[in-house]
């Protein structure tokens, strides 16, 4: 049995009928929809929220004004480890370390 080609691969989807990718138990949801929306704080119970603290914890949402920068650091594994060992935040630690370094607090 040989192996398809590319054009027959093509021509066999091109003749499959498009799915319908629609989910009648969960549809878009329409500018109303939107407008009712409240965040966890206010819709969850606190149990459930304290399940899921991480997503919670997330929920900031972009900066108004960005007044950081992403950039591309390489840093030596053990100075990584150091920062990490301390727990979430390790990355604004390393900033503050810099600031340090450079004489202005954060």
């Amino acid at each position: 049995m040989s192996r398809p080609t590319k054009t027959e691969i093509e021509a066999r989807l091109a003749s499959m009928p498009e799915p319908d990718l629609t989910d009648p138990d969960n549809p878009e949801w329409s500018d109303a929809d939107f407008g009712r929306a409240r965040p966890p704080e206010e819709a969850l119970p606190p149990e459930v929220l304290a399940a899921f603290p991480q997503t919670v914890a997330r929920l900031r949402g972009r900066q108004k004004a960005p007044t950081k920068r992403q950039v591309t650091l390489r840093l030596d594994r053990d100075v990584i480890s150091h920062f990490q060992a301390e727990g979430p935040g390790w990355q604004s630690r390393i900033n503050a370390a810099l600031r340090r370094v450079i004489g202005k607090a954060s």
